[in-house]
């Protein structure tokens, strides 16, 4: 099992934060292009618990793979989970934290993941995937930033 934390600050309310990344349609916006991502499943305004997402996805030579997540745990302005039910993974069980701090909110990502085919898939992981999920969590650091801004530490 691999893991990946990423943290970031934003200058924004928990609020203005749940509203904007609690919404299925607003995951588009924050992942790279050239994934080919595309939701093919109607999606409400919000999620909640037992919400099926199913999407298009190409994350490796443009090959267009099928993903289906579920949101299996929501508790109100702290967080959400969301897990492939169908898809490249093994396992992919994502959470997304929200923490109200001074000037902001911090958002920790916790993906926890596992690739399928045994001695292969964990040969891949150091020649491909880690580094293809660090350049998407990359791309969504910046997007995020740019849209949101950052907190900045204070002086010492």
């Amino acid at each position: 099992m691999y893991t990946l934390k990423r943290t970031q600050r934003l200058p924004i309310s928990i609020d203005e934060a749940w509203k904007f990344f609690s919404s299925p349609s607003n995951l588009q916006e924050i992942t790279p292009e050239d994934m080919g991502f595309d939701i093919i499943s109607e999606v409400p305004k919000e999620m909640y618990e037992g919400l099926f997402i199913h999407y298009k996805v190409s994350p490796l030579l443009g090959i267009k793979l099928n993903w289906t997540t579920e949101i299996t745990h929501i508790r109100d302005r702290q967080f959400f989970v969301d897990e492939q039910r169908v898809g490249p993974y093994k396992i992919w069980h994502h959470e997304h934290h929200f923490k109200e701090i001074d000037g902001g909110v911090e958002m920790t990502d916790i993906v926890s993941y596992q690739l399928p085919m045994g001695v292969l898939g964990r040969m891949m992981h150091p020649l491909i995937v880690k580094n293809r999920l660090n350049q998407i969590f990359d791309y969504r650091f910046e997007i995020i930033e740019k849209k949101f801004g950052t907190v900045k530490p204070e002086a010492k």
